[in-house]
C-alpha cells in the first residue's frame, strides 16, 4: 500500500468522522439546513487548514535541515526563522479552528 493511498485512506475517515454530529443532531427542520450547511462548511475550513498546515510546516523544516546541512555556521539564524514561520504557520489552524467553532456556536435561527 501506497503512502499516498494511505494518506488518502486516513484523509477519508478524518471526513467522515467530522461529519457525525450531524447524525446527533435533534433541531427544528425549518433551522436544520443551515446548521447542517454551518458544520460542513467549518468542517471543511478546518481539515484544510490543518492540511495545509501540516504541509507547510514539513517544507519549511525540510528546507531549514537542508539549509543547515549546506552552511553550518548559519545554523542559529536558520533555527530562529524556522521557528518564527511555524509559529504563523500554526496561527493559521489556530485561526481556522476558532472561526469553525464561532460558526458552530452561533445560533443562526435566533437572529431570522
Amino acid at each position: 500500500m501506497s503512502t499516498k493511498s494511505k494518506f488518502l485512506g486516513l484523509l477519508a475517515f478524518f471526513l467522515v468522522l467530522s461529519f457525525t454530529p450531524l447524525a446527533a443532531q435533534t433541531i427544528d427542520p425549518a433551522r436544520a439546513s443551515l446548521f447542517k450547511l454551518s458544520i460542513i462548511v467549518g468542517a471543511g475550513v478546518i481539515t484544510l487548514a490543518v492540511i495545509a498546515g501540516a504541509f507547510g510546516q514539513a517544507k519549511s523544516i525540510s528546507s531549514a535541515c537542508e539549509g543547515i546541512s549546506r552552511n553550518p555556521a548559519a545554523g542559529q539564524h536558520i533555527r530562529g526563522i524556522l521557528i518564527f514561520g511555524l509559529v504563523l504557520i500554526e496561527t493559521l489552524v489556530i485561526y481556522a479552528l476558532l472561526i469553525t467553532i464561532i460558526i458552530l456556536m452561533v445560533k443562526w435561527g435566533a437572529y431570522s
